[in-house]
């Protein structure tokens, strides 16, 4: 069983220690529930799931979390964990399906993590 207590929520942009903090779960990337109506994100731990419950528990509503990737070393964005598997939400596979939500979520994840 994962621990919540490795996760961080991000409100504004991340520091480089709490960056390294999240790291230390994946190595090379980390996973990332992204909340695309309140702009945050949890990251750090070893399932999308984790994330998706720590923001739950911070009162996020289930419908606008999203999962994703980060690779702070190439700064790219990925797009697939098995919370976004949504067929009521009409997102029936892994990877998020609508381009205008990719785009929200992407911004999100730089704004808050991309850091110098």
């Amino acid at each position: 069983m994962s621990e919540l207590s490795n996760i961080k929520i991000i409100r504004q942009r991340a520091t480089s220690s709490e960056i390294v903090a999240m790291l230390k779960v994946l190595g090379d990337y980390i996973k990332l529930a992204v909340d695309v109506e309140r702009e945050l994100v949890a990251g750090g731990g070893e399932l999308h799931a984790d994330c998706e419950t720590a923001l739950l528990n911070d009162g996020s509503l289930q419908e606008n979390i999203w999962g994703a990737d980060w690779h702070p070393k190439t700064k790219e964005v990925f797009f697939e964990s098995l919370i976004n598997i949504r067929p009521r939400q009409n997102n029936r596979s892994m990877l998020i399906q609508d381009p205008e939500l990719r785009n929200r979520v992407d911004k999100i994840v730089r704004s808050l993590l991309e850091v110098d």
